[in-house]
This record gives C-alpha cells, sequence and structure tokens, in this order.
C-alpha cells in the first residue's frame, strides 16, 4: 500500500494489487473484503493492478517506484 496526496483529506491510500493465474479478484470484491476487516478510513481509495512489482537486487519491493 501507498498514499497519495489527496485535495480534501491530505492524503488517500492506494493499493497495488499483482493478481496471479489462479487468484484474480476484482475490485469489488477487495472492497468488499476491506470494508468487513478494516476500519472504513483504512479501506484503499484506488486500486492499481500492476504485472510486476519493481524489485531490488535482494528481492525487495522498490515502494519508491510504485509512488
Amino acid at each position: 500500500m501507498a498514499v497519495t496526496p489527496d485535495a480534501r483529506l491530505g492524503e488517500q491510500v492506494v493499493a497495488f494489487i499483482r493478481p496471479t493465474a489462479r487468484q484474480s479478484p476484482r475490485e469489488e470484491e477487495l472492497v468488499a473484503y476491506c470494508r468487513e476487516n478494516l476500519s472504513p478510513w483504512k479501506t484503499p481509495q484506488r486500486w492499481v493492478f500492476v504485472d510486476a512489482f519493481p524489485m531490488t537486487p535482494s528481492g525487495k519491493i522498490q515502494k519508491f517506484v510504485l509512488r
């Protein structure tokens, strides 16, 4: 997850999702799951589906690239 600037609230939560061949959830399913398990203000406002995450040579996700 990342945070992006928002004109009204200051920040908004963004989730980056990498679907697999076995599981390819839709945005509606993800929102419903988060609403059941998280506070409303913690539920991401934007969902970004990516094919792959940018990785470092040591295998960590480069979060600054996603932002």
